[in-house]
């Protein structure tokens, strides 16, 4: 038996069917939608989990796209899978897709869920074993946040042949809530669109262990301490890592919860960190030391501009800003005059919503061959004519700054006055903004056409 199972992929799906059957063969349980597993199992939610994959087409669809599964093909899903010449490494979920009775791509699949994390021995046990038998993927769910898929949240050596990808199980849940709204990714069979709900509904409860990010890990409150009393900090203190660590589940929290509320995913992070985490840890402590604040920015397809969230931890203030650019057919006086058309119109589309902010809105002004950019509280947008008339404009920035104090260094409420803020800031201003578009060339007047004599 132990000579036969040499590799899973390009094994025969016959073969594979064999040696589970085998006596010391390859022991498993097929992914089941309703398991008998205790409710809150970790178990519970991995054949949940696995089942709704085999069975929504969509949803596998945008499971797969992220860990680069095969698409194509049949696949078959199980649980508390082991392989008899590797009996002590039991593996939560196990994927392989089928094509022309061929195995072509597997993937390892280790759960965690409520507040238990990933362990580093157990994950390089899985990598060993999946080189071992030829297994090319390997994925991790848990409760831990990273900014993309091709990031870890552990420090691990993986060798070129084996792709690992990590997913909270926050954005597992929000793909399968986009799923479910209007729209051109949304579910065609009915059937599965009831399954997809039952889904939903169990992932979303609290006995699931599916969570989401609630609070600010335990350094964040002596971080902010620290730096408002002049203390100086380390890259390397514990507190510090901590606190960026928290910033960036955060990000990828708050980026989630929009999705959510618009029915899109809407993507956080940078794209120059894509699948190194620690290089995006190191370039944040830096600026947290350095700069005393910490950045983020959140994509959402259609807005105006990229969101950017600033946390400054001298001031103990929040700002979320996005950009637009100006109308290069408009002189100064039409410009501001456009940019003020955009703010009333955000009054007018949502009242009590801007009525709640607006003494926290500023507006940017960059100029051209201006060292710095000019700040100016939104009440004076109707009188600074005079002051940029013989200026030219580059760029205009509207800015919601909010005094945190106390609450800053809080770890929970931080966190709930933070989405909050997102929100009102999104409802109440970027959905309303519009970008300037160049207009159309006009036909002259003048259809006439200069001839040689």
């Amino acid at each position: 038996m132990e000579n036969r199972l040499k590799k899973i992929l390009g094994l025969k799906k016959v073969e594979f069917d064999e040696l589970v059957n085998q006596d010391k063969g390859i022991l498993l349980r097929q992914a089941q939608l309703i398991p008998t597993y205790k409710p809150g199992d970790e178990m519970a939610l991995s054949s949940v989990f696995l089942s709704s994959l085999r069975l929504i087409r969509e949803f596998k669809r945008e499971i797969f796209n992220e860990a680069r599964l095969i698409n194509s093909g049949k696949i078959y899903t199980y649980t508390e899978v082991v392989f008899p010449q590797y009996e002590e490494s039991r593996i939560d979920g196990f994927i392989i897709v089928v094509k022309g009775g061929i195995i072509k791509d597997a993937a390892i699949v280790e759960i965690k869920n409520k507040n238990s994390i990933l362990d580093k021995e157990q994950i390089e046990k899985y990598i060993d074993l999946a080189k071992k038998l030829s297994i090319p993927k390997l994925i991790t769910i848990s409760n831990q946040f990273v900014s993309e898929p091709t990031q870890s949240p552990l420090e691990i050596k993986v060798p070129k042949s084996i792709e690992m990808y990590h997913f909270s199980w926050s954005y597992i849940l929000t793909l399968a809530h986009i799923l479910l709204f209007d729209n051109e990714n949304n579910i065609e069979d009915e059937d599965q669109v009831e399954i997809m709900k039952e889904v939903v509904s169990y992932f979303a409860n609290n006995v699931s262990g599916v969570c989401g990010f609630t609070q600010m890990r335990q350094g964040w409150k002596e971080v902010v301490n620290k730096i408002n009393s002049g203390t100086r900090l380390k890259q390397t203190d514990s507190i510090v890592v901590d606190t960026v660590t928290s910033w960036q589940q955060e990000e990828k929290d708050m980026s989630l919860i929009l999705s959510r509320k618009l029915g899109l995913l809407v993507k956080s992070g940078y794209s120059k960190f894509k699948g190194n985490l620690r290089s995006r840890i190191e370039n944040d402590l830096k600026n947290l030391i350095t700069n005393k604040q910490l950045i983020s920015t959140l994509k959402v397809k259609g807005a105006v501009s990229d969101i950017t969230v600033r946390a400054l931890f001298e001031k103990r203030i929040v700002e979320m800003s996005v950009t637009l650019n100006v109308p290069l057919d408009k002189k100064i006086k039409g410009q501001l005059g456009w940019l003020k058309r955009q703010l009333d119109f955000c009054n007018k589309k949502n009242p009590d919503i801007f009525e709640t902010i607006k003494n926290e809105l500023k507006i940017n002004i960059n100029i051209k061959h201006a060292k710095g950019i000019e700040r100016i509280s939104y009440d004076r947008l109707d009188s600074i004519y005079q002051e940029f008339k013989n200026k030219e404009i580059k760029e205009f920035g509207i800015i919601q700054v909010k005094d945190f104090g106390k609450k800053f260094a809080a770890s929970q409420k931080f966190v709930e006055v933070l989405e909050k803020m997102l929100l009102g800031f999104y409802k109440g201003i970027v959905q309303n903004l519009s970008r300037w578009e160049q207009p159309a060339p006009k036909l002259s007047e003048n259809n006439s056409y200069k001839t040689s004599e």
